[in-house]
């Protein structure tokens, strides 16, 4: 419904203001540059973008990834680093980075998720430290109203109530609390488009393309994974190439008009899909679009609004997002203990690097750790000897492959078993040079000691790559 849509986006943008102010200090960059990123990255990306509803602007991984450039060589480097990873961004999604999504386990997911509504929450701390003993009843009174409101009607976001409420009391009644404007001033006009102040050489690209790449495949990994997310709480699926080169698009746009650059939002998207149940491009285009009008038009009111209310918001939203069934005691009770320590691996990195691409990355590597782990397992070899003695036939059952067939030679009496050893591999799959080296080695024992081996069984896949790897073709196909 339009009206959701509408105030959907308006929660956002509300909610925007004082993270792009936040991660602009990160960055170590003015404000303004961190609203005119989630102004331009937002517009854009609700045009060009392959997930609808989803928020994209100034994020603080990106602001991580981009802060050291900017510290040793100034802003028009960061500027030219920004539109370079868009470019990149262009090139990986056009080239089909996106697939490799797939490859991301459940296990995984989980854990990104988690660790995301854990950092959401960790980034609401300092803004309860060291406050007014005020801040604390508007924060409760602001999660009371997130709660409770939505019961009586849910035409209007209970977050912008919350915020409205909370700053009419504050202001009204002169409660000196920190708020918005304590963030950073608000910039008064629209950016302005250009070409970064950088000179146009060889070294310019070597000092940014490290920076630029980082930058590409860390917003690339956050805007995927929160895609998957979106894709699963909407029932709905994506485009995750064209959201891939959209993001891309979106860097190059943002970098033109002078901004830091960014990814998609997962606190943001989670205000807009799950809080306030947008589901079209239009919310994603109005938060950009209500950003800079709040900031231009409205900003001494923008400016009043109390940190305490925006506080309960993303507290509500992190309580949310958090997937609280997965760490049930039924659940971990009936959960492989491998897949519960690749979630909790990757919750770990997650928020012990603030990086949410080094957890994802670290979690799927752990979890082709122990699939391979487990698979290696389920290899069983046989034998049954020949009535007369003369020969002895091995039934091989099982995936071979690296982890697998390692201590498959073990598995043959080579001193013991007589002159004529027949392998059958019917049951067998062959993956890999591992397991063709393995099934040579067996042979070579044998025929140390003057002992034939016919390999048996082998058909389509496993007998071309072990015709091929080996150099001997395999009898019995």
């Amino acid at each position: 419904m339009l009206h959701t849509e509408v105030l959907a986006g308006l929660v956002v943008a509300l909610a925007l203001i004082p993270e792009a102010i936040s991660f602009s200090v990160i960055a170590g960059v003015d404000p303004r540059i961190g609203l005119f990123a989630s102004f331009t990255m937002a517009v854009t990306i609700s045009v060009v973008g392959g997930r609808p509803a989803m928020i994209s602007a100034a994020t603080g991984a990106v602001a991580l990834v981009i802060a050291p450039l900017n510290r040793e060589h100034g802003f028009g480097y960061l500027v030219a680093a920004v539109i370079l990873a868009g470019v990149f961004q262009i090139v990986l999604g056009a080239l089909g980075v996106a697939r490799l999504m797939r490859f991301v386990p459940r296990s995984v997911m989980v854990g990104f998720v988690n660790a995301l509504a854990i950092l959401i929450f960790m980034a609401q701390v300092p803004e309860m430290r060291d406050v007014p003993w005020e801040v604390y009843p508007l924060i409760a009174g602001g999660l009371a109203l997130l709660v409770f409101f939505p019961r009586i009607t849910r035409v209007v976001p209970a977050p912008l109530v919350s915020i409205t409420v909370l700053t009419v009391i504050t202001v009204g009644a002169s409660i000196a609390v920190p708020t918005v404007g304590d963030k950073g001033a608000l910039p008064s006009s629209l950016p302005v488009p250009g070409l970064p102040d950088v000179p146009f050489t060889l070294d310019t690209l070597t000092t940014v393309a490290p920076y630029a790449l980082a930058m590409a495949l860390v917003g690339l990994m956050e805007s995927l994974m929160t895609a998957k997310l979106v894709d699963e709480i909407t029932d709905t699926p994506s485009s995750k190439t064209r959201e891939s080169v959209g993001q891309g698009v979106a860097n190059v746009v943002t970098g033109f008009f002078g901004g830091m650059g960014g990814c998609a939002m997962i606190g943001q998207t989670m205000i807009n899909v799950r809080v306030s149940g947008a589901r079209t491009r239009l919310s994603t285009f109005l938060a950009g679009a209500f950003l800079m009008v709040l900031c231009i038009v409205f900003g001494p009111v923008v400016s009043d609004i109390p940190m305490a209310a925006l506080v309960a918001v993303m507290v509500m939203v992190s309580v949310g997002t958090f997937d609280w069934h997965s760490v049930a005691p039924a659940t971990l009770r009936r959960m492989p203990l491998g897949e519960t320590g690749v979630m909790v691996v990757t919750v770990v990195c997650v928020v012990a690097t603030h990086n949410l691409a080094i957890g994802v990355v670290v979690g799927t590597l752990c979890a082709m750790a122990v699939f391979a782990r487990r698979v290696s397992r389920v290899v069983s070899v046989t034998s049954v000897a020949d009535p007369d003695g003369g020969s002895v036939l091995y039934a091989v059952t099982g995936d071979l492959f690296f982890a697998s067939a390692n201590d498959l030679v073990t598995r043959f009496d080579v001193a013991n078993d007589p002159d004529r050893v027949v392998v059958d591999l019917s049951a067998a799959r062959v993956w890999d040079a591992s397991s063709v080296a393995a099934l040579d080695a067996v042979t070579a024992k044998y025929a140390q000691r003057g002992k034939t081996v016919e390999i048996t069984g082998l058909e389509g896949h496993s007998a071309r790559i072990h015709g091929t790897l080996s150099g001997e073709p395999a009898a019995g196909h």
